[in-house]
């Protein structure tokens, strides 16, 4: 009878082996089918991709469309700059206009030149020294801005003037200003 039992708790074990594994593999299968992605999502997503890229051929063909008229206008601004054969003595000369409107003393300019690569294009970086009040600094750096020729004011380094000057409220400061000319 011993035997018999021992048989009995085997085929018992085996059997609940068999549920557990069978369990486990349904288990499996079950979350499989939960992730699975529906053809809804399926083609909700793909409707969605779609769209977008229409938008983006849409966005490339207006831009492409746009090109020739940027180019104009990229040549037309080239054309505005001063040629190089005499762009220096006209910046100095309006330099000094500017500081003399403004009521201030052009001290010093220096030019140093540099080639844009690509571009018929010479960059020129300006380093200018002015004395005067702080209303003519504005006047200016106004002046600057408002010119038709392109000026980009990289940086200021401003002083108050001692001795007799600073009484009346003097201040020197020099300015790193960068422009353009044309090559040919």
């Amino acid at each position: 009878m011993r035997h018999d039992f021992t048989l009995e708790r085997r085929a018992i074990l085996l059997g609940v082996v068999a549920l557990v594994a069978a369990d486990v593999a349904l288990a499996v299968y079950g979350w499989n089918l939960s992730s699975a992605r529906r053809p809804q999502q399926d083609l909700a997503i793909l409707t969605r991709n779609r769209d977008l890229l229409r938008a983006d051929i849409a966005r490339a063909q207006d831009i492409r469309q746009r090109i020739p008229a940027i180019q104009k206008d990229c040549d037309l601004f080239e054309e505005s700059l001063y040629p190089a054969s005499t762009g220096y003595s006209s910046v100095s000369a309006e330099l000094g206009a500017l500081a003399a409107k403004s009521g201030l003393q052009l001290e010093s300019r220096s030019f140093q030149q540099g080639e844009v690569k690509g571009r018929n294009l010479e960059r020129v970086e300006i380093e200018a020294v002015v004395t005067g009040s702080y209303a003519g600094v504005v006047r200016f750096l106004n002046g600057l801005q408002h010119s038709n020729n392109v000026y980009a004011v990289g940086g200021l380094t401003a002083k108050g003037d001692e001795g007799p000057q600073a009484a009346r409220g003097q201040v020197h400061v020099s300015m790193h200003i960068q422009t353009y000319f044309r090559t040919t």
